[in-house]
């Protein structure tokens, strides 16, 4: 029987594995120099990362700086500077006050709304030109726009103060020319109208404006226009309005201080004077009796006589004729010309007997209005058509005489 061989540790073979082999652990002074190690690394790129960042930074700033200059120079891509534009649109002529709603919108002459393109650096009178036409548009601003002495305001301002339509209402501006087409630096804007007044609104008045529409202004900054600030009133108020000026026709509470039915005005319709013509005549011929017959205030006479006298005037003459004159009264029966005795007199030069007796020709005119020459054209013609009338027929007559005649 052969004996067992009992295995010897000093046999095995040294370079096979040995499983059991116990595992070696690390040492105190490595496992320091690793900990020393990877906060050598954190404490390097603490250092490294602001460089990095600064470095990062700096090339980015040259790559869009130079990219910037390629877009500069690119006319395709040029941007225009951002300076106060030299074109400027603008109305020719201010506005017809007071506005109504639902009337027409025109401007002093009662004309449609014009709007020009000029040059605000040259000759204003000058229009400028643009090598394309403009489509203008017509917008409602805010009266308070812009800034009490402020002339110059960015496309940003002038559209944070367009006004829109109440809620609910329609459209604040309505008509066929809210955008019209600019040529030749011109453009005029025929229907446009409110639909609401403005009392809503904190300043209580509106502007209109004309601006470019965006798109069309072909990269030309163009400068918009604004009108004066005005107050609209409901359609209603018209029927009872003042006209400024008035014209000899109205009927005379068109007149300040007259309200249309009230007491002075049936007053005045008691004495036959219903129109602002009756009424200037009237205050020509007897001011005090009319004067009397309002029973107002100096002031209110003086509002009210004040607003009578700015009429719109008309190339007519009323004729009394006499058997040895004839007097050249205007539309309110003042005396334009007074020939007696084939005698011109200017009544700047007559004397106080003079004055008393053509006082009385006058007031005679007055008595029988409706009764006298009405002669129609330019004043100074008619003077000359009518010069020597009466002095044919009384060539050799004597103007001592013809006072003593009547009772100087």
């Amino acid at each position: 029987m052969a004996a067992k061989r009992y295995f010897n540790e000093s046999e095995a073979d040294p370079d096979q594995p040995n499983e059991k082999r116990t595992r070696t652990r690390p040492s105190f002074a490595s496992v320091i120099g690793e900990l020393l190690m990877v906060n050598c690394m954190n404490n390097f790129c603490s250092a490294l990362e602001p460089m990095l960042r600064k470095v990062v930074s700096e090339e980015v700033e040259n790559g869009l700086r130079h990219a910037g200059r390629s877009i500069i120079r690119s006319p395709s891509l040029r941007i225009q500077a951002l300076e106060p534009s030299s074109v400027q649109l603008t109305f020719m002529k201010g506005l017809s006050l007071p506005i109504f709603t639902g009337s027409k919108i025109v401007d002093a002459d009662n004309s449609s709304l014009q709007i020009l393109l000029i040059d605000k650096v040259g000759d204003p009178l000058v229009w400028a030109s643009l090598p394309c036409p403009l489509k203008v548009e017509i917008v409602v601003l805010d009266g308070d726009f812009p800034l009490e002495g402020g002339d110059r305001w960015t496309c940003e301002d002038f559209e944070k103060n367009i006004v829109k339509e109440r809620t609910g209402k329609r459209p604040l501006l309505t008509g066929s020319d809210l955008i019209v087409t600019m040529r030749d630096a011109y453009a005029r804007v025929g229907e446009i109208e409110f639909t609401d007044n403005s009392s809503w609104i904190r300043s209580r008045k509106f502007r209109l404006g004309a601006r470019v529409v965006p798109g069309s202004n072909q990269g030309v900054r163009v400068c918009e226009a604004i009108t004066e600030s005005f107050v609209v009133k409901d359609h209603r108020g018209e029927l009872y309005k003042k006209h400024h000026p008035p014209m000899l026709e109205d009927e005379v509470w068109r007149l300040e201080k007259i309200g249309k039915d009230g007491v002075l005005h049936k007053k005045l319709a008691s004495m036959d004077i219903n129109t602002v013509q009756d009424f200037l005549k009237m205050s020509v011929v007897e001011p005090n009796k009319l004067r009397e017959m309002l029973g107002r205030s100096e002031k209110t006479w003086d509002v009210t006589i004040k607003h009578a006298k700015t009429y719109i005037k008309e190339n007519k003459l009323y004729i009394c004729r006499g058997p040895d004159y004839i007097v050249f009264l205007n539309p309110i029966c003042e005396v334009v010309k007074a020939v007696i005795c084939g005698q011109t007199f200017p009544t700047q030069a007559l004397t106080t007997a003079n004055r008393a007796y053509l006082k009385k020709l006058v007031i005679g005119a007055y008595q029988n209005w409706k009764s006298l020459e009405e002669v129609d054209g330019p004043l100074n013609e008619m003077l000359l058509l009518t010069q020597g009338d009466v002095g044919e027929q009384y060539p050799n007559q004597s103007l001592l005489r013809s006072y003593q005649q009547h009772d100087f």
